[in-house]
């Protein structure tokens, strides 16, 4: 049976690891992800935030940085991925899969061996008691940093304990499992040991919880340990395996079944068992878990979080990494700015007002005020942005607001540092140099394994020799050696780890991950001052030391030594073997939390840097204005605990009728926003709302009469009856229940007010079942306004023609003018607005209470222009229908050009030929138009067609949003005609194969490859009158296609791909039956790289090789051809390649024997290939691709 059981264990272990490589890189997407940024202040003390691990959510942002200040990226630390196979002793028949990162193939014991009394010591089992010390431990913090709260605060490091424990005639022990005395950390522990192995032929090992089965309820601690079995005789040879667990009730046992065979623990010679004697250690460091639900980061820690606004990952590190230089803090305090400024249109005032709820706010603070008053908007919040960029950009912004006050040149004080620029020639006395500020450096991560490295790298000196010399003024071209040293460096040292680079091969930046350690001390005066410039003021001790804290987003939580600074060094960890026996390859698996940016402060300006900074620095209409929302957000926040106990009534007048129609709405009769509300108990008499209506408005109780609002099945909202005097004898939340069944829904009242003729309250009529209540607006057609005038009580039997006189009257016509009576009875989706017959009764025409009565002079005199909108539906349908719409040049897709006002019925032609007269432009053809994409913020790839949308609303949809923005191009040729041809761009290139210049042709697109090399013909300068061009599609400095002059041009990509045109040389024309026309690219390898993977670069060619001919003759033609100097040309290698490997060839080879014969017009994957290094300048257009990428990458 155990046989049987050890088989299922190990099948179990070997599917989860073969399950893992299988998922590997869905998972390590996952985690990266995540980000890491990590700060330090003074001593050796950590604080992390994190997201809540219970709440499920997209894969968490982690920041490390420090202050100094050290960031780091993408780090599975919040559980979404973690290694772990070391398992607990007694659930081995549980069947529980294991993940590849135990140091041994780990299974719990079996139950029917689990606390088997007959054979376990008889120890006294002690429950952990919360008495046990193990909570937060004293901070040492910079001295002048004495109270500030944030500064102010203890930190918890891990429990830590050794246990050695000494096993007497281990060999003749009977008892198949053995405990340990009890030892103490984070709770009561002890080691359990299976002597003859737990069911397996190794010795096998855990770390127990002392008492399990007597553990209060919700009991947890999380441990990391080492379990170890001391060599005697060389203690360097002890076996040790840690691991990590987060130990409970159900789980209080965990370590290590398959801890070292049984064979090496009896072997005399092994020195693990002498004398009959076996020595166990165990290391183990406790931390107690935090409960996330209601973890308090300021509470624990003294510091908040930042919230993130979805990818501000890189902005909350940089951030926290400022806010954590206290002399920054209060240059940025002293700023000034006044009571009138609005947060998020200022940026000092948005970043004094986040410093300052950072300092003095008990939860995480929101950055959008900072962001709006940077002018990004929610997309621009989404995307990722380049760290150093904005450390930059925000750094010039509040240097250019600090001029003229009394921090100017604070931030020059803090961060700017100077460096050296130099050339000097070998063979002559002459030398350059410029000197040049930085704010920030850029060092190298790949090649280099350290800080140190890196610097080393920085100031390499470059040999300027060969092509390369440098011309110097009086001397002309001179050997010379060009390089960088410091003139001096800032108190504040910011260091930007290049943890990404762009990859030619994929199109993409790539993360590196490599190893790269920094050190907690950086000594930038080492070897002699090496990385000092001879002019440096060497009495400057340039000594930088960094320190830590760990703040992911919102939540700050603790963090030691190890896991804030080695652990983001990067690199790969390899694990020891899981299953003895089978693979003996270790395990490897790339650390993805790695540091991207340091930060260190002068160890001689610490005491300025890290001074004081409280309220007596901040302005005082800072510190009122601040303290006022934060009592208003806490009312909110009262509020809405106490929602349940209150209702909210809504009370609209004829005041709000007469204010908003015809200014704020134009449909129905109020917008309830806009209206008094009052908060009231629910359990409260409706009578007591009515006195304080009463005491509001001045409006007596025995004057007031309250209507419901209903909502129609058309959509529209109306009153539709008076309260009866039963209801409102009942409590609020049961009048609220009669209007609106919803939970915490609102009450919406109308107040209906009679006056008398003094214009003061009187009481309100009787109403019976025959008064209809309606409510009238009038329409001024030559004005084109609407407004609304009051309401009147109408018999259901009258007619209109009843109350004509009486609507003159309100109007301020002559009781004699005739008019026009309409009903507003609905304007969604459509409007619907009919004229109503005077002499049918009001029954007839089906109104009712709180229907709506449009009414106009029948025509309008005095006013010879025609009028737009003679009638009230004319006039419904055009308020329903108007756009404004903000027009935009393609070119400028963030400034408004202009704004017009249109229907969303306007067709196609009618908004082009508005557009054409607003730019003056006789042919409206010309205008192409491009609709917005609401999401991104930006114009959708591509325009609308001519005649490609119905009409106006048609072009601001997308999706279910719609947008008010336009682009427009003005076009040199009619959209109708551009749309039948087809635009192509082509790349010219000379006999040498350099890029001479990129031509537009645009030709019908029903043309074909040769039209396209006959147009380009007219552009370019040919070699001689007579030559020949070709097309070739060229993609990652490969030639993937030759197109016959007979294709079509109608499918061509020219997005992807790059087309390019060259003369077709004379040898070609007159290949010979055994002449072979192969492909000749450039590659290199790069050293840091798989020395199999090979980079292409380069403009690639074809050349004709002929029966026979050596690779020498060969490399005569080339040098030839590609004008290469002869020193130069004499360092290429030259290589055979299929699918991507090279084969070296000797000069004496027949190269002509390498290559099979291929149709001219396919695509080869064998080629010769040039190896040298790319010494030609990069094109702008590839370094602005890699910005773009790098402000999306995290």
């Amino acid at each position: 049976m155990s046989h049987a059981v050890s088989f299922h264990s190990l099948f179990c272990v070997v599917s989860a690891v073969l399950l893992v490589i299988f998922h590997l890189p869905a998972l390590l997407e996952c985690i990266s992800d995540n980000y890491l940024v990590w700060t330090r202040v003074h001593t050796l003390y950590g604080v992390r935030i994190t997201p809540s691990a219970i709440k499920p959510r997209l894969p968490l942002r982690n920041h490390f940085f420090s202050v100094a200040s050290l960031a780091a990226e993408n780090s599975s630390s919040n559980g979404l991925f973690s290694f772990s196979a070391s398992v607990s002793a007694s659930d081995r028949l549980r069947g529980r899969s294991l993940t590849p990162s135990a140091s041994d193939r780990l299974v719990r014991r079996p139950a029917s061996c689990d606390h088997d009394d007959s054979t376990q010591e008889e120890d006294e089992l002690l429950v952990p008691r919360p008495e046990i010390a193990e909570g937060p431990q004293p901070m040492e913090v910079a001295q002048s940093e004495t109270t500030s709260t944030a500064e102010n605060h203890q930190v918890e490091e891990p429990s830590s304990s050794r246990f050695t424990w000494t096993i007497e005639n281990f060999s003749r022990l009977n008892t198949k499992k053995l405990y340990s005395d009890i030892f103490i950390v984070g709770g009561y522990q002890r080691v359990l040991i299976f002597p003859k192995g737990n069911n397996v032929d190794y010795l096998s090992m855990y770390l127990d919880v002392a008492d399990s089965a007597n553990l209060p309820y919700g009991w947890s601690r999380f441990a990391q340990f080492s379990l170890a079995v001391v060599n005697q005789i060389q203690s360097k040879y002890s076996i040790r395996k840690d691991t990590q667990h987060q130990f409970n009730s159900r789980e209080s046992d965990w370590g290590f079944t398959s801890f070292m065979p049984l064979s090496e623990v009896y072997d005399p010679s092994r020195g693990f068992l002498v004398n009959d004697t076996l020595v166990v250690e165990a290391d183990v460091a406790v931390r107690r878990v935090i409960d996330y639900w209601s973890y308090d980061s300021k509470k624990e820690t003294g510091y908040v979080g930042l919230k993130n606004q979805g990818a501000t990952c890189y902005m909350n590190s940089l951030l926290q990494t400022l806010y954590h230089i206290p002399y920054f803090r209060k240059a940025v305090y002293h700023m000034p700015t006044t009571e009138n400024d609005m947060p998020s249109g200022s940026i000092p005032l948005a970043l004094q007002s986040l410093f300052y709820k950072l300092q003095y706010s008990d939860g995480s603070v929101a950055t959008k005020d900072l962001t709006k008053s940077f002018g990004w908007d929610t997309y621009d919040s989404f995307m990722q942005h380049d760290v150093q960029e904005l450390n930059r950009v925000l750094c010039e912004k509040l240097e250019d607001k600090m001029k003229g006050t009394v921090v100017e040149g604070a931030i020059q004080q803090l961060f700017e540092g100077h460096h050296t620029n130099y050339i000097e020639c070998i063979n002559v006395d002459y030398k350059s140099s410029r000197k040049e500020s930085f704010y920030d450096l850029q060092l190298d991560v790949k090649g280099c394994h350290d800080v140190y490295a890196s610097f080393d790298k920085f100031v390499e000196v470059e040999r300027l020799e060969g092509d390369n010399k440098y011309h110097a003024e009086q001397y002309g071209l001179q050997d010379a050696k060009k390089g960088v040293l410091f003139a001096d460096f800032p108190p504040v040292l910011q260091l930007q780890l290049k943890r990404f680079e762009y990859d030619f091969m994929r199109d993409t930046m790539i993360k590196i991950n490599d190893r790269y350690e920094f050190p907690v001390q950086l000594d930038l005066d080492r070897d002699n001052g090496k990385y000092l410039s001879p002019d440096a003021d060497r009495r400057v001790r340039n000594l930088y030391t960094i320190h830590r804290y760990k703040f992911d987003d919102e939540r700050v939580t603790k963090e030691d030594t190890k896991r804030a600074i080695e652990e983001q060094y990067g690199g790969e960890e390899e694990l020891p073997q899981i299953n003895p026996g089978f693979n003996n390859t270790p395990f490897k698996f790339t650390k993805y939390s790695n540091a991207y940016m340091l930060v260190y402060i002068r160890e001689s300006d610490k005491d300025k840097i890290m001074c004081n900074v409280d309220e007596k620095d901040i302005a005082e209409h800072l510190r009122i204005r601040l303290k006022r929302e934060q009592e208003e957000k806490e009312q909110k926040k009262k509020e809405k605990a106490e929602a349940h106990l209150y209702t909210i009534i809504k009370v609209a007048r004829d005041k709000d009728l007469t204010e908003q129609i015809g200014r704020d709405i134009y449909f129905d009769l109020v917008d309830h926003d806009k209206v008094r509300s009052f908060r009231i108990q629910k359990q409260l008499p409706f009578s007591i709302f009515k006195e304080e209506v009463a005491r509001e408005f001045g409006i007596p109780v025995p004057y007031q009469r309250f209507w419901l609002w209903a909502k129609r099945q058309n959509h529209t909202y109306r009153p539709n009856r008076p309260l009866s005097p039963q209801e409102e004898a009942q409590s609020v939340g049961q009048l609220r229940e009669i209007s609106n069944k919803a939970q915490n829904a609102e009450l919406k009242l109308l107040l209906e007010v009679e006056l008398g003729p003094d214009l003061h309250p009187s009481p309100p009529p009787e109403k019976t079942k025959e008064d209809i209540l309606l409510f009238f607006k009038l329409y001024d057609p030559e004005k084109e306004e609407l407004r609304y005038l009051g309401r009147l009580f109408v018999k259901g039997l009258g007619k209109p023609a009843d109350i004509l006189t009486k609507l003159n009257e309100m109007a301020g016509f002559s009781p004699n003018e005739e008019i026009e009576l309409f009903e507003e009875i609905k304007f969604e989706p459509n409007v619907m607005c009919e004229r109503i017959d005077k002499r049918l009764p009001f029954r007839s025409s089906q109104l009712e209470d709180g229907d709506i009565i449009c009414y106009q002079k029948s025509s309008p005199l005095g006013n010879n222009e025609p009028i737009r909108y003679p009638d009230v539906p004319s006039f419904l349908e055009y308020v329903r229908n108007r756009q404004v719409v903000h027009f935009r040049l393609l070119e400028k897709p963030k400034e408004d050009d202009f704004c017009l006002e249109l229907s969303k019925l306007d067709t196609y032609d009618d908004v082009v030929e508005k557009v054409a007269h607003q730019l003056s432009l006789n042919d409206p053809s010309k205008i192409r138009l491009t609709s917005h994409n609401c999401y991104s913020q930006q114009p959708k790839p591509q325009p609308i067609k001519y005649r490609g949308a119905d009409h106006l609303s048609d072009m601001l949809v997308h999706f279910t949003q719609t947008s008010d923005i336009l682009y427009y191009e003005v076009l040199d040729i009619p959209l109708p005609e551009l749309q039948g041809l087809k635009t192509l761009k082509v790349a010219f290139h000379h006999t040498t194969k350099d890029e001479v210049a990129i031509h537009s042709i645009r030709l019908p697109k029903n043309s074909i490859v040769a039209d396209v090399i006959n147009d380009l013909k007219a552009k370019v300068e040919l070699s001689h009158p007579n030559a020949e061009l070709r097309l070739l599609e060229v993609f990652y400095h490969k030639i993937y296609k030759i197109f016959p002059p007979s294709e079509k041009i109608e499918n061509i990509n020219d997005q992807y791909w790059t087309l390019r045109a060259e003369e077709i040389p004379e040898e070609e024309k007159n290949l010979g039956p055994q002449d072979r026309l192969i492909h000749v690219y450039h590659f290199m390898k790069d050293p840091n790289q798989n020395q199999m993977q090979i980079q292409n670069f380069g403009e690639p060619f074809l050349l004709v090789i002929h029966e026979g001919e050596t690779l020498a003759e060969v490399k005569v033609r080339i040098q030839k051809k590609l004008q290469i100097p002869d020193d130069e040309f004499s360092k290429w290698k030259f290589a055979f390649l299929s699918m991507g490997r090279p084969d070296y060839l000797q000069d004496s080879e027949i190269v002509s024997n390498r290559f099979q014969r291929r149709d001219v017009y396919g695509a080869w994957e064998q080629y010769l290939g040039l190896e040298h290094s790319d010494t030609a300048p990069k094109r702008a257009y590839t370094a602005n691709q890699v910005k773009y990428i790098m402000l999306f990458t995290c």
